[in-house]
């Protein structure tokens, strides 16, 4: 799957908060914000379904 590249401008106390939790769940800053991104999406109904695989039967 390929990533798309983005700037984001950020305050740097949320900034700071987030790479706080990131380190304590293992994780960097980009893959943090990426899962809180991904964990609101799917609270609101708003992550696209994943595309059926087609299957051979």
């Amino acid at each position: 799957m390929a990533r798309k590249q983005y700037p984001l401008r950020i305050d740097p106390a949320i900034w700071e908060a987030v790479q706080r939790w990131a380190d304590d769940e293992m994780r960097s800053a980009n893959s943090q914000v990426e899962w809180i991104l991904r964990d609101a999406l799917k609270r609101y109904g708003r992550l696209p379904k994943p595309k059926d695989r087609d299957r051979t039967e």
